[in-house]
């Protein structure tokens, strides 16, 4: 190829990807604050969505971490099973579900961490082109997924006028959405949703079941729920299993499982996609599906993971032993919700109703202005649409307080 070819040429990537950002900005923000943090400045990094300690080292589970280097070398070297280890999937249904009849109507792939799943639900009930459906308050990933796979993502208002789930945007959304594609994937990211932190109450969860079991009468409607958080969620974490049991055959019933966050290993990446109905060849064909695509994108998953994982979700006692390793993280997170509230509450920040969960949203009228304010001030935060993102999982509850007055500071120069 001559000099005046290549010359010619605007790119050798397709047009689709040469105009991709080069890094994820949450990623861009926490490389900045912790350059500015080794540089010796004074640094609150709410940006990144990990738990640490007070200290700013990483929070594990020593559990975890043991049963990792329990696992016999030559087991972990070989291939894994393309759809998973059958122990793993076992016991990842049985966390979802217990003993309840969903159980009995699952199948279930291993993916890499939760975003797997979520790549695997896209491109398995969605057709290139159409777009999935969720809150206008996401995490941006499921947009680079969707757009990776040529997919896209609509929206619908999140909260109603009382600061309540707008389950009647959502209805509409849902009918609008059929009419055009003639099929819908509802994606919801709770409890603890990224990143406003707002958990479904019963109530909601009640009235979101019967708009898609209406809508799915009149067409394929899958829901896609992200319980990437669920183990920080409390109570509002097992609040959702009545509500769904009662979509029977009209839904399509998917949940994105990972041990990110509830094992704290985000390094693993080990996830699964369950999904769940009635119809036992449906599930045969949503199996060969599931199976299908691990074979066409990383072949199979981490064997080390999926086999540590397994035995700690399948033994009783080291089962018991990571509760209490995570019951101290959860207490390490809810002390750091608490002071938010009670700090913000006072300060007239305006954000959703927060219980619990790695991430709060608090409103802006101008996010970016926000955030550069505060970033001026060595407080890093995530600008998004219309509200700033903060990870309480990051900040030290001795730090709330300065975090809270950063954020009035920025809100009152930015109009708001």
């Amino acid at each position: 190829m001559t000099s005046t070819t290549l010359a010619a040429l605007s790119s050798f990537l397709i047009e689709d990807a040469r105009e991709r950002p080069a890094d994820d900005p949450i990623f861009a923000l926490n490389a900045e604050a912790t350059r500015r943090a080794k540089a010796g400045e004074r640094i609150i990094n709410a940006t990144l969505g990990a738990l640490v300690e007070d200290d700013g080292s990483l929070a594990i589970l020593p559990s975890v971490g043991e049963a990792l280097a329990r696992v016999p070398p030559k087991e972990s070297a070989c291939y894994a099973p393309i759809s998973g280890e059958p122990g793993f999937l076992q016991a990842v249904i049985r966390d979802l579900y217990g003993t309840r009849p969903l159980a009995a109507r699952s199948v279930a792939a291993a993916t890499p961490g939760g975003t797997g799943a979520l790549h695997h639900a896209i491109v398995n009930f969605l057709a290139p082109g159409e777009a999935l459906l969720t809150t206008k308050f996401y995490w941006g990933p499921y947009k680079t997924i969707a757009e990776q796979t040529r997919r896209k993502v609509e929206t619908f208002e999140m909260f109603d006028a009382a600061g309540r789930f707008d389950t009647a945007a959502l209805a509409a959304a849902l009918e609008r959405q059929l009419s055009v594609q003639k099929r819908a994937l509802v994606l919801l990211n709770t409890p603890c949703h990224n990143p406003t932190g707002y958990s479904l109450d019963l109530g909601e969860w009640k009235s979101v079941c019967d708009v898609l079991r209406r809508a799915g009468e009149k067409a394929p409607v899958s829901l896609l729920v992200d319980y990437a958080y669920a183990h920080f969620g409390g109570v509002r974490s097992k609040e959702w299993l009545d509500p769904v049991e009662t979509l029977g055959e009209s839904v399509l019933l998917l949940c994105a499982w990972t041990a990110s966050k509830g094992f704290a290993q985000y390094g693993a990446r080990v996830g699964a996609l369950v999904a769940s109905h009635p119809d036992a060849a449906e599930r045969t064909r949503i199996q060969n599906a599931l199976s299908f695509s691990c074979r066409g994108t990383w072949s199979n998953c981490n064997h080390l993971g999926m086999l540590a994982i397994a035995e700690l979700m399948n033994s009783p006692e080291a089962s018991a032993r990571v509760a209490r390793e995570r019951e101290r993280l959860v207490g390490l997170l809810e002390s750091r919700v608490n002071a938010f509230n009670a700090a913000a509450r006072p300060a007239g920040l305006r954000y959703p109703r927060y219980e619990g969960g790695f991430f709060v949203t608090v409103f802006a009228k101008d996010p970016q202005a926000a955030a550069k304010h505060m970033r001026e001030r060595g407080v890093f935060v995530v600008p998004i649409g219309g509200a700033l993102r903060i990870a309480l999982c990051s900040t030290p509850a001795a730090e709330v307080g300065e975090l809270v007055r950063a954020l009035s500071s920025a809100l009152a120069a930015s109009g708001g």
